[in-house]
Protein backbone atom coordinates (compact mmCIF):
# COMPACT_ATOMS: atom_id res chain seq x y z
CA UNK A 1 0.00 0.00 0.00
CA UNK A 2 0.78 3.53 -0.98
CA UNK A 3 0.10 6.43 1.27
CA UNK A 4 -0.34 9.34 -0.30
CA UNK A 5 -1.66 12.86 0.75
CA UNK A 6 -6.08 12.10 1.15
CA UNK A 7 -5.23 8.71 -1.18
CA UNK A 8 -4.48 5.14 -0.43
CA UNK A 9 -2.56 3.06 -3.36
CA UNK A 10 -2.82 -0.54 -3.56
CA UNK A 11 -0.33 -1.08 -6.44
CA UNK A 12 -1.20 -5.57 -6.66
CA UNK A 13 -4.95 -4.67 -7.21
CA UNK A 14 -3.95 -2.49 -10.33
CA UNK A 15 -4.59 -3.20 -13.83
CA UNK A 16 -1.28 -4.37 -16.15
CA UNK A 17 -0.78 -2.19 -18.46
CA UNK A 18 3.04 -3.64 -19.30
CA UNK A 19 4.67 -6.51 -17.53
CA UNK A 20 7.19 -7.95 -20.16
CA UNK A 21 10.85 -9.00 -19.31
CA UNK A 22 13.87 -7.39 -20.59
CA UNK A 23 14.73 -9.63 -23.61
CA UNK A 24 16.96 -8.83 -26.61
CA UNK A 25 13.53 -9.53 -28.06
CA UNK A 26 11.32 -6.92 -26.15
CA UNK A 27 14.13 -4.42 -26.28
CA UNK A 28 14.03 -4.77 -30.09
CA UNK A 29 9.72 -4.92 -29.98
CA UNK A 30 8.83 -2.50 -27.93
CA UNK A 31 11.60 -0.24 -27.17
CA UNK A 32 13.49 2.45 -28.79
CA UNK A 33 17.38 3.25 -27.95
CA UNK A 34 17.55 6.88 -28.47
CA UNK A 35 21.45 7.36 -27.38
CA UNK A 36 24.12 5.48 -25.21
CA UNK A 37 24.86 2.11 -25.33
CA UNK A 38 22.17 -0.62 -24.33
CA UNK A 39 21.78 -4.35 -23.82
CA UNK A 40 20.04 -6.89 -22.19
CA UNK A 41 22.75 -9.06 -20.59
CA UNK A 42 21.90 -12.89 -19.84
CA UNK A 43 20.49 -12.38 -16.45
CA UNK A 44 17.69 -10.26 -18.00
CA UNK A 45 19.02 -6.94 -16.73
CA UNK A 46 18.47 -3.66 -19.21
CA UNK A 47 22.55 -2.16 -19.24
CA UNK A 48 23.34 0.99 -20.15
CA UNK A 49 26.19 3.07 -20.59
CA UNK A 50 26.72 6.78 -21.60
CA UNK A 51 29.91 9.21 -20.55
CA UNK A 52 28.15 11.94 -21.99
CA UNK A 53 26.44 15.20 -19.27
CA UNK A 54 23.71 14.20 -20.97
CA UNK A 55 20.72 11.85 -21.03
CA UNK A 56 20.53 8.62 -23.06
CA UNK A 57 17.53 7.14 -22.98
CA UNK A 58 15.96 3.85 -24.28
CA UNK A 59 12.31 4.77 -24.55
CA UNK A 60 8.45 2.45 -25.32
CA UNK A 61 7.11 2.71 -28.43
CA UNK A 62 3.67 2.79 -26.77
CA UNK A 63 2.13 4.93 -24.93
CA UNK A 64 0.45 4.55 -21.48
CA UNK A 65 -1.98 7.00 -20.96
CA UNK A 66 -3.55 8.59 -17.88
CA UNK A 67 -2.74 8.19 -14.50
CA UNK A 68 -0.27 5.49 -14.40
CA UNK A 69 3.02 3.71 -12.27
CA UNK A 70 6.11 2.61 -13.43
CA UNK A 71 8.09 0.40 -11.33
CA UNK A 72 11.49 -1.72 -12.15
CA UNK A 73 14.52 -3.03 -9.69
CA UNK A 74 17.40 -0.87 -10.91
CA UNK A 75 20.73 -0.53 -9.68
CA UNK A 76 24.14 1.44 -10.51
CA UNK A 77 27.16 -0.99 -11.92
CA UNK A 78 30.52 -0.29 -9.74
CA UNK A 79 32.18 1.75 -9.95
CA UNK A 80 29.38 4.27 -11.11
CA UNK A 81 27.64 5.28 -8.13
CA UNK A 82 25.00 8.23 -9.89
CA UNK A 83 21.76 8.28 -11.91
CA UNK A 84 19.00 6.19 -11.74
CA UNK A 85 16.84 7.69 -13.68
CA UNK A 86 13.22 6.68 -14.84
CA UNK A 87 10.67 8.62 -17.23
CA UNK A 88 6.44 8.02 -17.50
CA UNK A 89 4.32 10.78 -19.57
CA UNK A 90 6.58 11.50 -21.69
CA UNK A 91 7.90 12.28 -25.25
CA UNK A 92 10.69 12.27 -27.56
CA UNK A 93 12.35 15.43 -29.52
CA UNK A 94 13.32 13.81 -32.50
CA UNK A 95 15.09 17.37 -34.15
CA UNK A 96 17.56 17.91 -31.27
CA UNK A 97 17.05 13.96 -30.17
CA UNK A 98 16.34 15.37 -26.05
CA UNK A 99 13.36 14.36 -24.12
CA UNK A 100 10.74 16.77 -24.65
CA UNK A 101 7.71 16.86 -22.40
CA UNK A 102 8.21 14.61 -19.58
CA UNK A 103 7.81 13.68 -15.62
CA UNK A 104 11.62 12.13 -14.45
CA UNK A 105 11.87 10.38 -11.53
CA UNK A 106 15.53 9.55 -10.12
CA UNK A 107 17.70 7.86 -7.26
CA UNK A 108 21.31 9.63 -6.25
CA UNK A 109 21.44 12.53 -9.17
CA UNK A 110 21.30 16.19 -9.61
CA UNK A 111 24.77 16.28 -8.90
CA UNK A 112 24.57 16.07 -5.57
CA UNK A 113 22.79 12.83 -4.89
CA UNK A 114 19.66 13.76 -4.71
CA UNK A 115 16.12 11.48 -4.33
CA UNK A 116 14.69 14.15 -7.27
CA UNK A 117 11.97 14.76 -9.56
CA UNK A 118 11.49 16.97 -12.72
CA UNK A 119 9.32 18.28 -15.61
CA UNK A 120 10.90 18.62 -18.70
CA UNK A 121 11.53 20.72 -21.19
CA UNK A 122 11.43 23.63 -18.86
CA UNK A 123 12.67 22.14 -15.61
CA UNK A 124 11.06 24.99 -13.78
CA UNK A 125 9.79 22.08 -11.66
CA UNK A 126 11.44 20.02 -9.58
CA UNK A 127 12.32 18.74 -6.26
CA UNK A 128 15.06 16.46 -4.25
CA UNK A 129 16.10 15.85 -1.05
CA UNK A 130 19.21 14.18 0.51
CA UNK A 131 17.63 11.84 2.94
CA UNK A 132 17.45 8.46 1.23
CA UNK A 133 20.61 6.65 2.36
CA UNK A 134 21.71 5.21 -1.19
CA UNK A 135 23.83 2.62 -1.61
CA UNK A 136 25.72 1.81 -5.01
CA UNK A 137 25.57 -1.44 -6.35
CA UNK A 138 22.30 -2.07 -4.31
CA UNK A 139 19.19 -3.25 -6.17
CA UNK A 140 16.10 -0.94 -5.49
CA UNK A 141 13.16 -1.10 -6.25
CA UNK A 142 11.88 1.66 -7.74
CA UNK A 143 8.26 3.00 -8.44
CA UNK A 144 7.00 5.96 -9.82
CA UNK A 145 4.25 7.87 -11.20
CA UNK A 146 1.28 10.09 -10.97
CA UNK A 147 -2.35 11.09 -10.42
CA UNK A 148 -3.26 14.20 -12.58
CA UNK A 149 -0.18 15.75 -11.43
CA UNK A 150 -0.03 14.27 -7.60
CA UNK A 151 3.45 12.79 -8.21
CA UNK A 152 5.09 10.22 -5.75
CA UNK A 153 8.09 8.24 -5.81
CA UNK A 154 8.95 5.26 -3.99
CA UNK A 155 11.70 2.66 -2.98
CA UNK A 156 11.27 -0.89 -1.82
CA UNK A 157 7.50 0.42 -0.97
CA UNK A 158 8.47 3.29 1.30
CA UNK A 159 7.10 6.46 -0.02
CA UNK A 160 10.29 9.00 -0.36
CA UNK A 161 9.14 12.20 -2.73
CA UNK A 162 5.67 13.01 -2.98
CA UNK A 163 4.56 16.70 -4.68
CA UNK A 164 1.51 18.16 -6.77
CA UNK A 165 2.39 19.70 -9.85
CA UNK A 166 -0.03 22.94 -10.24
CA UNK A 167 0.19 22.52 -13.91
CA UNK A 168 0.03 19.00 -14.88
CA UNK A 169 1.32 17.25 -17.45
CA UNK A 170 -1.81 16.43 -20.21
CA UNK A 171 -1.60 12.30 -19.72
CA UNK A 172 -3.98 12.32 -22.49
CA UNK A 173 -1.61 13.52 -24.85
CA UNK A 174 2.16 12.34 -23.60
CA UNK A 175 2.64 9.03 -22.32
CA UNK A 176 5.53 6.83 -23.70
CA UNK A 177 7.56 5.61 -20.50
CA UNK A 178 11.94 5.80 -20.78
CA UNK A 179 14.64 4.14 -18.78
CA UNK A 180 17.78 7.04 -18.72
CA UNK A 181 21.51 6.68 -18.26
CA UNK A 182 23.43 10.43 -17.25
CA UNK A 183 26.94 10.11 -17.61
CA UNK A 184 26.46 6.91 -15.67
CA UNK A 185 26.50 3.07 -16.23
CA UNK A 186 23.63 0.89 -14.87
CA UNK A 187 20.75 -1.47 -15.32
CA UNK A 188 17.66 -1.51 -14.95
CA UNK A 189 15.04 -5.53 -14.93
CA UNK A 190 11.34 -5.91 -14.65
CA UNK A 191 9.50 -3.01 -15.71
CA UNK A 192 5.62 -3.43 -15.08
CA UNK A 193 3.44 -0.20 -16.19
CA UNK A 194 0.17 -0.20 -13.67
CA UNK A 195 -2.88 2.30 -14.57
CA UNK A 196 -3.24 4.11 -11.25
CA UNK A 197 -6.46 3.15 -8.92
CA UNK A 198 -6.75 4.63 -5.37
CA UNK A 199 -9.14 5.20 -2.49
CA UNK A 200 -9.96 8.25 -1.02
CA UNK A 201 -8.60 9.12 2.56
CA UNK A 202 -9.87 11.99 4.28
CA UNK A 203 -7.68 12.96 7.29
CA UNK A 204 -8.41 15.16 10.36
CA UNK A 205 -6.63 15.66 13.83
CA UNK A 206 -7.93 14.61 17.15
CA UNK A 207 -6.63 16.69 19.84
CA UNK A 208 -4.62 14.99 21.99
CA UNK A 209 -4.52 18.27 24.51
Amino acid sequence: MIQLMKKKLFPETMEILYDRPFSPDSLREDFEIRAGNWHVDGDGWLVGENRENSAAMVISKADYFGPVLLEVDCATILPNDHDINVMWHGSFNDETNRRDVAYVAGLQGWWDGKVGFERSPEYTFSCGTQLFPFEPGRVYHLTAGDIHGHIFVVVDGKLVLEVTDPDPIDDQKYGRIGFEAYCSRLKFKNPVVRRVTWVPDPKKYIPKF
